[in-house]
């Protein structure tokens, strides 16, 4: 799931050497963070979040083979 997180996001920045992403396993889930530049923010993010759930949605149907929970966060 890191990989997909990271080639989407550094797909819409602007600084994509900036683009940090780290994967955390837990017992019943899998957390992913993001950390982009701050000026890189908005584009990660989107208009009221658009982007951000996009992310999320695809990398919720690409975890569908697997039986953890995958949350992405956004730093």
């Amino acid at each position: 799931m890191k990989e997909l997180v990271e080639v989407i996001a550094k797909a819409l920045v602007e600084h994509p050497e900036e683009v940090a992403v780290t994967q955390k396993e837990e017992e019943h889930a899998i957390i992913v963070e993001l950390k982009v530049a701050p000026s890189d923010m908005g584009k990660v993010i989107g208009r009221q979040g658009r982007i951000a759930k996009a992310i999320r949605t695809v990398v919720k149907s690409a975890s569908s083979k697997c039986d953890k929970k995958v949350i992405v966060d956004i730093m």
